[in-house]
């Protein structure tokens, strides 16, 4: 049993290194994009760090649709265009004024878009039969992963969830029983923030440790 057998132990530095691009990770939008493509090595990393993830049942629910071409992304914009329109009528006054001043995706202006699917199994799955999101989850945490080796690698990632899954699926022909996670737009860019932008912008206020940690259960 030797070979299956892990004694790697971490550094404190490399646990403060770990901790320093945790709380360095961004959402990059499309106005901080350079136009630098992405080399084929440093995507593969990318995908690869998000095939590392945790699944349920060890199921890897995950496919990674990668886009470069224009005209797919003019496509998927035009998606956005209309949700968002949508998005901003949801909110009033100053809050609805200061959506229209974001820029919130970065589709056309990032070299590289990656659409990240679940694909259900059509069997039950080991440690999803109580709780059927759970693999949706996994692939939550796959792109959580790319997320951070990207910005380990310096390459800027934006999620954009203002978007008609349905809509992105017919663009792209993805089969009928894949359902769309998550869409990514990356890129190197020319800025990462020091913090979260909406939090720059004030949008909403960070939460601290006390605000949300609760011992043994709710009073």
């Amino acid at each position: 049993m030797k070979e299956f057998k892990n004694d790697r132990l971490f550094s404190e530095q490399e646990q403060a290194l770990l901790e320093e691009i945790l709380t360095s990770r961004r959402d990059v939008r499309g106005n901080r994009f350079l136009p630098k493509p992405l080399e084929k090595e440093t995507i593969d990393r990318i995908i690869r760090a998000g095939l590392s993830a945790p699944s349920v049942g060890f199921s890897q629910p995950w496919e990674f649709v990668v886009i470069q071409d224009v005209h797919v992304k003019t496509a998927i914009k035009a998606s956005f265009e209309e949700e968002n329109q949508k998005g901003a009528a949801e909110f009033k006054d100053q809050k609805q004024q200061a959506y229209q001043q974001l820029k919130l995706e970065g589709i056309e202006e990032a070299p590289l878009n990656i659409a990240v699917f679940y694909t259900p199994k059509n069997e039950p799955v080991l440690g999803q039969t109580s709780m059927p999101d759970m693999g949706r989850f996994s692939v939550v945490c796959a792109i959580q992963n790319m997320w951070l080796m990207a910005r380990s690698l310096n390459v800027g990632l934006g999620w954009v969830s203002i978007l008609d899954p349905n809509k992105v699926k017919k663009v792209l022909k993805a089969p009928e029983n894949h359902e769309l996670i998550g869409y990514l737009c990356l890129g190197y860019t020319d800025l990462f923030y020091s913090k979260p932008e909406l939090e720059i912008k004030k949008w909403d206020t960070k939460k601290e440790l006390e605000e949300v940690v609760i011992y043994n259960q709710y009073s």
